[in-house]
């Protein structure tokens, strides 16, 4: 809306200022490719000089005519940056001075001069794989004469240093307490000596939101409770009844119980558990033990699957030991929402940890270019401009319609602990 309102500010007073131009034909029909750009360049400068004469003359009266009642005079020219293009380019600014007040602000120019678009060309251009050495070479060629700034290497490199620590700050104390978050995925990402969980909640319409991040040296169960606190901390209900859809890890699984009790569902990721038994087992039998597998799984029933599942794991006992005893490690856990009734769509959808692997791909895609990692700090940093950048392209996730029999489902297990508890007591 900001935005707008300049935009519309802008149109009306360059409705009442008359540029005008001095077209060098033969030049531009000479390079026209580099000659067309330098001439909107020239264009755009003249109509900003004109917009901000203007604006002087509004606030300092007409040059020339003396005004014993004038409020401001003029007070020349000086050497200003505006922002175009991806980088700031040098003009001439008029300037006024208060009578009373000194220096006077003229709205034409703090709109020119502000930062928001450069930022947002810094973070596109990484975010699109470009290096800060080369961001420079991305932008268009300007005129000789004209003079820039803000595109060399240790330029941008400051200029995103500052822009992902501050949306690093921002994002990590938002709060999340107005989200209904029926299901949550936790995942780690590894930088060499260094793993970074994130957390990525889903909605009760089925729209992702990234909750939270936690730098550590492995997925350990202290690091997960420090990122499972601090979530609560910002507004995450742990009464809730509420579905974790994990890759397996024990610290994890260790982690999430002894936060959140009873209101946990763990869901291991089905995907990880049968790369896990393949592991064990020769190649000439991945294809008709991993297709057994997703059959099972495929059932849509719970006690067919988990009969099928054990009766795969007893077949292998003998022969692949290690592969039936990974089989059965967790099993249960495998087959959690299977018992929800869910689609076909959403029930792939949550019985893997495919959604937040994906985000984890993309992370992998904008830190492409990173070759030394300094600190914590910086992996941080990082990590939080690329969840900002993916975050812009979230979508439902597959099957998001069937989110209200998932919302029934968990309401009725909550609801079925409550029983225990009270009978208990």
């Amino acid at each position: 809306m900001k935005s707008r309102t300049k935009s519309m500010y802008a149109a009306r007073l360059a409705d009442a200022v008359h540029v005008q131009l001095s077209l060098p034909v033969a030049g531009v029909l000479r390079d026209v490719q580099s000659a067309f750009f330098g001439l909107c360049v020239d264009a755009g400068k003249a109509v900003l000089a004109a917009m901000m004469e203007a604006e002087r003359t509004a606030l300092c009266g007409p040059k020339g005519c003396r005004d014993a009642t004038r409020t401001a005079y003029r007070g020349g020219h000086t050497c200003s940056q505006v922002v175009l293009g991806g980088r700031r380019i040098a003009i001439a600014r008029p300037r006024a001075r208060g009578v009373a007040a000194g220096e006077l602000s003229l709205p034409t120019f703090a709109w020119a001069a502000h930062t928001d678009p450069l930022d947002r060309a810094t973070i596109a251009a990484i975010g699109a794989g470009v290096s800060t050495r080369r961001y420079e070479c991305t932008l268009d060629p300007l005129p000789s004469v004209e003079v820039q700034s803000a595109v060399s290497k240790s330029a941008v490199s400051r200029r995103f240093v500052a822009l992902s620590s501050a949306q690093l700050t921002q994002w990590l104390s938002q709060r999340i307490d107005a989200l209904d978050l029926p299901v949550v995925m936790i995942d780690g990402v590894h930088f060499r000596d260094r793993v970074v969980l994130i957390a990525l909640g889903f909605d009760s319409h089925g729209k992702k939101h990234v909750l939270g991040i936690r730098e550590g040296s492995s997925e350990k169960t202290q690091v997960v409770r420090a990122l499972l606190s601090e979530l609560i901390d910002r507004g995450l209900n742990a009464h809730r009844m509420r579905l974790w859809v994990i890759d397996g890890a024990k610290a994890l699984r260790r982690a999430i119980v002894d936060v959140f009790g009873a209101s946990a569902l763990v869901q291991r990721c089905q995907v990880h558990k049968r790369r896990n038994v393949l592991d064990h087992l020769p190649d000439d039998m991945h294809a008709s033990v991993g297709r057994a597998m997703a059959q099972a799984w495929a059932s849509g029933n719970l006690v067919l699957a988990k009969r099928q599942l054990e009766r795969l794991a007893s077949s292998l006992a003998n022969d692949h030991p290690g592969a039936a005893a990974s089989l059965r490690e967790g099993l249960d856990e495998t087959l959690t929402v299977i018992d929800f009734g869910l689609d076909e769509a959403l029930y792939r959808t949550f019985s893997t940890t495919n959604p937040i692997e994906n985000l984890n791909g993309l992370i992998a895609q904008f830190t492409a270019n990173v070759t030394r990692w300094r600190d914590g700090q910086m992996v941080l940093r990082w990590i939080g401009a690329a969840l900002t950048d993916a975050s812009g392209r979230f979508r439902a996730v597959r099957g998001y319609r069937d989110m209200k029999r998932m919302l029934n489902a968990l309401a009725k297990r909550a609801e079925g602990i409550s029983a225990t508890d009270h009978k208990a007591a």
